[in-house]
């Protein structure tokens, strides 16, 4: 399955949620709280959000999941298998497998302003990783890494000026002068903000 490139604001209005996929974030959010109280297409406007059970319920919890985080189908089965895989709760292992990507890492620290501009990043290898040159989004950090910017160009001063205006998560040092991330420790399901029921997602896979 390929990953989703068109309008973002049509995933917001499908799930009726505000992704943060694009750099104006609270104009995606306005926009659908203001004009469109309805998912997309021809029959949207007699279709609004309706409540789901059972497996449609898991299938639109997974989807929000893949939504979110910019990612297809092999990749979450994938962190799904590895979460069942790992001792404690599979629900929060999946949370936390999926927060701990990189591109997610360089969202959550405030470089970019989304999960696909931070992707965008690390493909084009802008960043290090102990010192490593990176370009795959997927790497998985832990605790005590350290994620620097990698060269001296134009593109630091715009990722600075975003990083200023933005605030990182508790579990993430950050010197948004010279771009230094530190995860100082993975995050709890209580410090992660995520908009779906990872239960669901693992009930989903487990059928």
């Amino acid at each position: 399955m390929s990953r989703y490139t068109g309008p973002k604001i049509r995933k917001v209005r499908r799930f009726g949620e505000d992704f943060a996929m694009n750099a104006d974030r609270s104009t995606a959010a306005k926009f659908v709280k203001n004009h469109h109280k309805y998912p997309p297409g021809a029959h949207g406007s007699s279709n609004t959000f309706k409540k789901h059970t059972g497996y449609g319920l898991q299938l639109l919890e997974k989807q929000k999941a893949k939504v979110f985080y910019h990612i297809t189908e092999k990749p979450l089965r994938r962190y799904y298998a590895e979460a069942i895989r790992r001792s404690g709760s599979a629900s929060d292992n999946l949370v936390k497998i999926l927060e701990s990507r990189l591109d997610n890492v360089i969202y959550r620290a405030g470089l970019a302003n989304s999960h696909p501009a931070a992707r965008q990043f690390v493909s084009h290898a802008q960043f290090l990783v102990n010192g490593r040159k990176v370009n795959v989004p997927s790497l998985l950090v832990k605790a005590g890494d350290k994620i620097t910017f990698a060269k001296q160009n134009k593109l630091k001063d715009i990722i600075v000026g975003t990083a200023q205006n933005n605030h990182p998560v508790s579990w993430l040092k950050v010197d948004s002068k010279s771009l230094e991330i530190t995860v100082t420790d993975l995050p709890t399901r209580e410090e992660i903000e995520a908009p779906f029921n990872e239960q669901l997602i693992i009930e989903f896979y487990s059928r």
